[in-house]
C-alpha cells in the first residue's frame, strides 16, 4: 500500500494547487459564512472542506481541483448541517400514535400558545399576585386537577416514574411496600418497578403468584412494618386465561382497615372515558379515586395529551407530605410545562369538544374510512415519485395507540406499501427509508412484509408532506 504521508511529487504539486485557506476566505460565500456563524467557525468549515479535497486528491478520486467558490459551498454545507437541530420534526406514518421515540402526544394549539407566552416574559410561577408574596407553583394546576379527578390534593412532578419513586420515598422509605408479583412491570428502557422501589428505599414484599392474587395474599402480608400497598395498573401487557387480581375497591378496604395507604400507579391514565371515542376502556383517574385509592399516580404525555409530567392525586395528609419530600424540589416541573399542562386540563372541561381540540385524541378517533379516502388519494400522486423502482400499493393497517396504552387495542386505519418491483436489490427498501428520513422533514414508516408501510393516522398535513417528498432522490 502506497505511503500517502509521502504522495508522489506530481500528487504534491496538485496539492499546491489547492486554494488556501484565505483565498476561499476572500470569496462572496465565506463572507456570507463569517457574518452569520463567526470567523471562527467559517475558517474551521473552511478548513475541513480542504482536508476533504486533499483527501480525494490523494485517492485519486478528484476528476478536477475545487474552486475557491467550491470549496466555500462545501464549508456552507458543514455549517448549515451542524447548525441544524439534532430535534427535528420528523412525519410520524409509523401507526403509533403515541410513540415513544417520536416525542408521544402532540400538544394542543392552547397549550403551545400557553408555553410560548411563558418562555417570552417574567411569570407568576411562585408569586401570588393578591398577596404580593411567594406563591406555589403547583397552584397553576392544582384546582383542575382536584376538579377534574375528584381527588382532595394534587401535585406534579417531571413524569410518571418519577411520581411513583416520590410516592414510594415518602410513603415507604425503609418500611415495607406488598404488591402482586403480576403487577410488577417493566417498561420502556428496561425500567422495572421492583427496581425503582429499590432506589426509593422501600422493601418489595411480592405476594401471590404471576396469573392469580387472591384477598388472602394481602391480608397475609400486612404487617406493622408495612408502609404501603401497591396497585400497578399492567398498561403495556395482559395476562388472559385463568387470572384473578383483586379488585381496587376490595383492596382500599383491606388497606383502610389495617391502617396503610392504597397506590394505585396508572401508568398512562386517562381522565375521561375513552369509550366515548370508540377505544376499549380503560379505569379513568376518578374511577381510582373513588375506588379509594388513597394515591393516585399517571402521566400527563400518553392519554392525557399533554406535555410530559408526572400526576399524583389523593388523600390531602398524603399529598403535604410528599410535598415535603426535598425530593419533590429535584422532581418539579418548570414554568412552561405548567403553563401546557394547566392549557391542556382546561380543554377537558368541555368533554364533547375535546377530540376537535386535543390532538392526540382526535388521531386516535379517525375512523378507517376517512383514513382510506386519504390514502386513496395520496397513491395516485405518490405512484409516479416512486416508479418505476417501487410501486405504491393501498393497503388496510392496524394502528397503535403506544406508550405502554391500551396494548391489545389496535385501531382500523389504512396506508401504502411501498414495494420494491422485480430487480431491486434485497437492501432496497432499507435504502428507501433511509433515504425518507434524510429528507427536509423525515418521513418515518415501518418496514413490514416485504414492504415500506406509511400508515396515514397521524397524516394530518398532506400539503407539507408532499413538499417534503418532492426533495426526494429515490434510491436506484
Amino acid at each position: 500500500m502506497a505511503d500517502l504521508s509521502s504522495p508522489p511529487a506530481n500528487l504534491k504539486a496538485r496539492l499546491r494547487d489547492l486554494p488556501a485557506v484565505d483565498a476561499v476566505l476572500k470569496t462572496p460565500c465565506a463572507a456570507l459564512l463569517v457574518e452569520r456563524h463567526g470567523r471562527p467557525a467559517a475558517t474551521s468549515a473552511i478548513r475541513a472542506a480542504l482536508e476533504t479535497a486533499r483527501a480525494a486528491v490523494l485517492d485519486g478520486s478528484a476528476l478536477a481541483l475545487p474552486s475557491a467558490d467550491h470549496l466555500a459551498t462545501h464549508a456552507q454545507a458543514l455549517l448549515e448541517r451542524a447548525a441544524r437541530s439534532s430535534l427535528r420534526p420528523v412525519f410520524n406514518l409509523t401507526g403509533t400514535v403515541l410513540h415513544t421515540n417520536l416525542g408521544r402526544a402532540l400538544l394542543a394549539e392552547e397549550a403551545i400558545e400557553a408555553a410560548s407566552e411563558a418562555m417570552r416574559a417574567a411569570v407568576s410561577l411562585e408569586f401570588d399576585l393578591d398577596t404580593g408574596t411567594r406563591g406555589e407553583r403547583d397552584d397553576h394546576v392544582r384546582d383542575l386537577l382536584i376538579e377534574l379527578t375528584g381527588a382532595e390534593d394534587a401535585t406534579v412532578v417531571n413524569n410518571n416514574a418519577a411520581a411513583v419513586l416520590l410516592v414510594l420515598n415518602t410513603l415507604g422509605a425503609g418500611r415495607e411496600a406488598v404488591v402482586s408479583r403480576g403487577e410488577l412491570i417493566e417498561i420502556g428502557g428496561a425500567f422495572r418497578m421492583p427496581d425503582i422501589m429499590q432506589r426509593a428505599g422501600v422493601r418489595l414484599v411480592e405476594i401471590g403468584t404471576t396469573n392469580r392474587t387472591h384477598p388472602k395474599d394481602y391480608e397475609g402480608a400486612i404487617t406493622p412494618e408495612t408502609g404501603l400497598v401497591l396497585k400497578v395498573h399492567t398498561s403495556n401487557y395482559r395476562i388472559e386465561g385463568f387470572t384473578k387480581e383483586v379488585p381496587a375497591r376490595e383492596l382500599s378496604a383491606i388497606a383502610r382497615a389495617r391502617g396503610v395507604p392504597l397506590v394505585n400507579d396508572l401508568g398512562s391514565g386517562t381522565l375521561i372515558d375513552l369509550a366515548r371515542f370508540g377505544l376499549g376502556h380503560e379505569p379513568t383517574v376518578r374511577d381510582c379515586v373513588n375506588e379509594g385509592a388513597d394515591i393516585v399516580t399517571f402521566s400527563g404525555d400518553k392519554l392525557l395529551g399533554g406535555p410530559q409530567t408526572g400526576f399524583i392525586v389523593g388523600s390531602r395528609d398524603l399529598i403535604a407530605a410528599i410535598n415535603k419530600n426535598p425530593m419533590k424540589r429535584a422532581l418539579r416541573v418548570d414554568k412552561i410545562r405548567l403553563a401546557a399542562l394547566a392549557a391542556t386540563l382546561k380543554l377537558y372541561r368541555d368533554p364533547d369538544r375535546l377530540a376537535a381540540k386535543l390532538p392526540t385524541l382526535r388521531l386516535l378517533a379517525r375512523t378507517r374510512d376517512d383514513i382510506y379516502a386519504q390514502a386513496l388519494a395520496l397513491r395516485e400522486k405518490l405512484a409516479p415519485l416512486f416508479a418505476p423502482g417501487f410501486s405504491v400499493q393501498l393497503i388496510d393497517c392496524a394502528s397503535q395507540i403506544g406508550s405502554g396504552a391500551l396494548p391489545l387495542e389496535t385501531l382500523p386505519s389504512a396506508g401504502l406499501a411501498l414495494r420494491p418491483n422485480e430487480g431491486r436489490s434485497s437492501g432496497a427498501l432499507n435504502a428507501l427509508a433511509g433515504a425518507l428520513r434524510e429528507l427536509p422533514v423525515p418521513v418515518v414508516g415501518r418496514i413490514e412484509d416485504g414492504a415500506l408501510v406509511l400508515d396515514l393516522r397521524c397524516l394530518e398535513d398532506e400539503a407539507a408532506f408532499l413538499a417534503t417528498l418532492n426533495a426526494l432522490s429515490v434510491p436506484s
